[in-house]
């Protein structure tokens, strides 16, 4: 039975490789970075400025209280 396309999306989403750029976590415990999760295959296609950027809107969004940042680091993206 093939599969309908949000899930053929999901099931692509979920074989990714999650990280931080440094590898740490990013809001729990004591090493926090409050750095971006992204794909490691963005932090290989995203320009520094790009990623920094990203993780100083997570970083704001954090301090403010908020669970999710809209930093654009995913925009665009088409599979």
């Amino acid at each position: 039975m093939a599969l309908k396309k949000p899930q053929q999306s999901l099931k692509t989403w979920t074989k990714q490789k999650w990280r931080t750029k440094s590898g740490k976590p990013s809001v729990q415990g004591p090493k926090a970075t409050g750095e971006v999760y992204a794909p490691s295959a963005t932090f290989k296609t995203a320009s520094r400025a790009k990623i920094a950027a990203a993780t100083k809107k997570k970083r704001e969004a954090t301090r403010a209280g908020k669970q999710y940042a809209k930093h654009g680091l995913h925009k665009g993206k088409k599979r």
